[in-house]
């Protein structure tokens, strides 16, 4: 989502304060909808609860734990993706300002690893909890993070970075 190396061929980005508000609150933001790691746990919250009252299971034990440790292992890309912010001195944090665009590490193969990896942490929690109710929630949860984080997100890039942060999505998918 964001710059910092030269090793994709990607112009690395110039800081600055972007051009205009892109919702309500203005400013050099991209005004998501709520923090991402409350728009999933809400509704991963809400499906493992509603197990308790409606069991509804997925697996057997021994394919639900291998399931559910491998995508809790996967989830390590979210990691990855936060020290890529870190080296790139810049904020993970889609309510505050970015000051550079991200191109290295797990950005090189998706333009959204922190939401993958949270999506993947989901599927685990809700894999080991053997609860097909999160997952029932979960396509709600994606178009909620493609409308109101993502796309939001994608505006505010291309007005503070341009023809780099174009160059990029023109490279690089959105998730996989």
């Amino acid at each position: 989502m964001r710059s910092s190396g030269p090793q994709t061929g990607i112009p690395r980005a110039a800081g600055g304060t972007g051009p205009g508000p892109d919702g309500p609150k203005g400013g050099d933001i991209p005004n998501v909808l709520a923090p991402p790691p409350l728009l999933y746990l809400g509704p991963l919250i809400v499906g493992l609860a509603a197990d308790r009252w409606w069991p509804f299971g997925i697996l057997p034990a021994p394919w639900r734990w291998i399931a559910g440790a491998l995508c809790l292992g996967l989830s390590g890309l979210l990691v990855a993706a936060i020290l890529a912010f870190r080296r790139a001195r810049t904020r993970p944090e889609p309510w505050k300002p970015t000051t550079a665009l991200v191109v290295d590490g797990p950005y090189r193969f998706t333009r959204n690893p922190m939401y993958l990896g949270f999506t993947l942490i989901y599927a685990g929690i809700a894999l080991l909890a053997n609860s097909a109710w999160p997952f029932v929630l979960l396509p709600g949860v994606l178009v909620v993070m493609q409308l109101f984080v993502i796309r939001r997100e994608e505006r505010y890039l291309e007005r503070k970075f341009g023809d780099a942060y174009r160059a990029y999505c023109a490279s690089v998918r959105r998730w996989l």
